[in-house]
C-alpha cells in the first residue's frame, strides 16, 4: 500500500515462485490479467468503482460464498481461506494475519489471491492479498457510509494508523470528500505519518492523542486497531456513523461492551455479512444477539430503517469483497 502506483501492465509470472509464463486470458474477459504487484493491484482498485462492485456484487444472485477457513498456527497467527465465484469468476484467498508482525518488520497480513474462470477453470490473475483486503476493506465501510451515514462529509476520526488507517482515509477522500481528518494511533510515528499522508492528497489533518475525547467532534469514525484489547470507551455522537473494522474473530475487541449496549439501545447497528454472527467481537463480547442485526446487503436493498442515534457498522471481512474486487480488475 505504501509503494507509488505504477501504470498497469501485464507482466509474466514470478520466476521465484516456480512460474515461469504469463497467465493464459481468458476470452471472455477480454484481456490477460497476470501476475499484479501491490502498486499494479491497487491501480485497478480505485474505490468509488469497488464500492460500487460491492453493492451489484449484493445484488447478484449467482454468488457463492461458503464459511471461510480459519486455522490457527503454531506461532500465534491464523492462515485464512477464503473461496467464492459467480457465474464468471472464482476466487480464493489465502493470506496469513499476525498481530505482532510489525516488531518483526513485516507486515500483519501476507498472501495472494487466485483468480479463476469459473467457465473453463483456467486461473486468470493472481492477486495481491493484503492489497485486495486494504482496498476492499475500506470500499466496504465506504459503501456502507454512503448508505447510512449521517453526516458523510465528516470531520473524519481514524483510530488506529496502519494500513487499513490509510486505506480508509483515501476512500472516504475519494468516495465521501472528506476534507478534514483527525488521526489516533498508539504509535505517534505512524499517526504523524498519516497525518502526512492526508495532508499531501490535499486535506486538513492532525494527531489527536485522546480518541474518546475526539468522538464528540468527528461524525465519521473508522476503528481500525490491531484490536487486542477495548480502547475505546466513550460514546460516538448521535450524528455519527462508525466503521468498527479491527475485530474481526471473536477474541478480538476495540470497543467497550457498555458502548455497543448503548448503541444497540438507542443507534441503528449493523453488520456486513452474516458471517459476522459469530465473528463480531466487539458486539459478541457485549452480549448482543449479533444474528438480528440487519446486514450490508439489507442496507443496499434499502431494508435498514436508521434511528436517531449513531450508526455503528461492524466489518468482519467476507471472500464476496474478494471476489468484488476480481470482478472490478477483471471489467
Amino acid at each position: 500500500m505504501n509503494a507509488p502506483i505504477a501504470p498497469p501492465h501485464n507482466p509474466g509470472l514470478d520466476p521465484g515462485l516456480g512460474l515461469d509464463r504469463e497467465l493464459a486470458p481468458d476470452p471472455s474477459l477480454g484481456h490477460g490479467l497476470g501476475v499484479l504487484d501491490p502498486a499494479q493491484t491497487a491501480a485497478r482498485l480505485p474505490y468509488p468503482a469497488l464500492a460500487e462492485a460491492v453493492a451489484q456484487l449484493l445484488q447478484d444472485p449467482s454468488v457463492s460464498v461458503p464459511p471461510r477457513i480459519v486455522h490457527p498456527l503454531h506461532g500465534g497467527g491464523v492462515l485464512f481461506v477464503m473461496p467464492a465465484s459467480d457465474r464468471r469468476l472464482a476466487i480464493t484467498k489465502l493470506i496469513t494475519f499476525v498481530a505482532d508482525n510489525p516488531a518483526r518488520g513485516l507486515p500483519t497480513i501476507q498472501g495472494d489471491i487466485a483468480v479463476f474462470s469459473a467457465v473453463d477453470g483456467r486461473r486468470l490473475a493472481l492477486l495481491d492479498g493484503p492489497t485486495v483486503t486494504a482496498r476492499r476493506t475500506a470500499a466496504v465501510s465506504l459503501l456502507a457510509a454512503q448508505r447510512l451515514a449521517p453526516r458523510p462529509e465528516g470531520r473524519l476520526l481514524i483510530v488506529g494508523a496502519g494500513v487499513q488507517g490509510r486505506a480508509h482515509l483515501e476512500a472516504f477522500h475519494a468516495g465521501l470528500g472528506v476534507q478534514e481528518v483527525w488521526v489516533a494511533s498508539r504509535s505517534p510515528a505512524s499517526a504523524q505519518a498519516l497525518v502526512a499522508h492526508a495532508q499531501a492528497l490535499g486535506l486538513q489533518a492532525r494527531h489527536v492523542t485522546d480518541a474518546n475525547a475526539a468522538l464528540a467532534d468527528c461524525p465519521l469514525v473508522v476503528s481500525c486497531t490491531p484490536a487486542q484489547a477495548v480502547c475505546l470507551h466513550a460514546r460516538p455522537r448521535d450524528d455519527a456513523f462508525v466503521a468498527a473494522v479491527g475485530a474481526f474473530t471473536p477474541r478480538m475487541v476495540e470497543w467497550a461492551p457498555e458502548v455497543c449496549q448503548h448503541l444497540a439501545a438507542h443507534g441503528t447497528l449493523l453488520v456486513d455479512t452474516r458471517d459476522a454472527d459469530h465473528e463480531a467481537g466487539d458486539l459478541l463480547q457485549a452480549g448482543l444477539d449479533v444474528a438480528t442485526l440487519p446486514t450490508l446487503a439489507d442496507a443496499v436493498h434499502g431494508r435498514v430503517a436508521r434511528r436517531a442515534g449513531p450508526v455503528f457498522f461492524k466489518s468482519c471481512g467476507w471472500a464476496g469483497w474478494d471476489l468484488a474486487a476480481a470482478r472490478c480488475i477483471a471489467g
